[in-house]
């Protein structure tokens, strides 16, 4: 059975996003900082992040759960912290105007870190490790959620999704080596996107609401998500809980979920750490020997070796559709004409 789908450019895609976040109650700026994000993954084939992610959007600022138009507030706490108060409103615009700074802090005392407080995320994290490793800095990033997870051994919901993700930049144009993973089993995202569809999730991304392993996609979003990698994954799940949590002062996922009276209904609301290192200033002297170094010792092997490196797919994606647009669901483009 052939799924129907619409095909659009780039430019319509975001056009269409930002004419939908405009019209129910967005600024233009805002509208033009969440299309950006949501059209970046849908053009890299990240359709969980993508103009799915419109829906939830326009419904959190509906529900009241956040500001469709507040500035940002920047605090430089030190010479290499800062905080980044987005005053409830989405994130996208607050980090786009926060990454010049940072990288600024960055080159200027080798390390730096940031925490973004009260914002509604609802991205990958990938694209956000990508506009550091474009200036040559190594970067990592983590953020809770709801909690939609339980730990391991528990039964529960206690963390969030809460991904994970590090950024490593190479030399002579090519791709840098991100990589961007929830420490649940698979992101809520595409629990979701399983449901709309009508299939089945693997075994191992959660269980149903008695705490049985279950494949309905319907009946786990009910129930709770799986960390991957059991006690392993759970314990990294909580370091990210502390690490963008009580760390910067901002909501667990539990808090998230309570913010939202419990039902999850609307994106969550917290902080993302993120910490970049510029290797010129860690190495000095040595910075263009030992890049080449992790380039000879460690990625030759690995691309000599046949591995997949994190992110192919996005890059291939990547470049055919700013050739050839993307396709999306039907379904998922009426939906978002119904918003109009």
């Amino acid at each position: 059975m052939t799924t129907a789908t619409v095909h659009l450019s780039l430019s319509d895609a975001h056009a269409l996003a930002v004419r939908i976040l405009e019209h129910n109650g967005f600024n233009a700026v805002h509208a033009h900082a969440i299309a950006d994000t949501v059209v970046a993954g849908e053009r890299d084939g990240c359709a969980s992040h993508g103009l799915y992610r419109v829906l939830g959007c326009v419904h959190t600022l509906k529900q009241g759960k956040a500001s469709g138009d507040a500035e940002p507030v920047f605090h430089r706490m030190a010479p290499a912290l800062l905080r980044v108060d987005a005053q409830q409103a989405f994130y996208s615009l607050a980090y786009q105007q926060a990454v010049p700074q940072l990288i600024e802090m960055a080159r200027e005392q080798g390390i730096a870190a940031m925490g973004i407080n009260n914002c509604v995320h609802y991205a990958a994290l990938w694209r956000d490790i990508e506009a550091f490793t474009a200036a040559g800095l190594v970067a990592i990033a983590c953020t809770p959620s709801h909690a939609w997870v339980t730990p391991y051994g528990g039964s529960q919901r206690l963390l969030g999704t809460n991904p994970f993700a590090f950024g490593w930049p190479r030399p002579d144009g090519r791709d840098p080596y991100i990589f961007d993973f929830a420490t649940s089993a698979s992101a809520r995202g595409e629990i979701e996107l399983h449901r709309r569809a009508g299939k089945p999730i693997p075994e191992g991304w959660g269980v149903d609401e008695e705490g049985n392993a279950c494949t309905d996609a319907a009946k786990v979003l009910r129930g709770a998500q799986l960390t991957f990698g059991g006690h392993k994954g759970s314990a990294l799940s909580v370091m990210i809980e502390l690490l963008a949590g009580p760390l910067i002062a901002d909501m667990t996922s539990r808090e998230s979920l309570a913010f939202d009276g419990g039902e999850g209904k609307t994106l969550p609301m917290g902080g993302e750490l993120v910490i970049v290192i510029d290797p010129k200033r860690f190495l000095g002297e040595y910075a263009d020997q030992e890049l080449a170094r992790a380039e000879t010792s460690l990625f030759k092997v690995m691309e000599d070796d046949g591995v997949r490196m994190p992110g192919a797919r996005r890059y291939r994606n990547r470049a055919v559709s700013r050739q050839q647009g993307v396709d999306i669901p039907q379904a998922l483009f009426d939906d978002l004409n119904a918003l109009l």
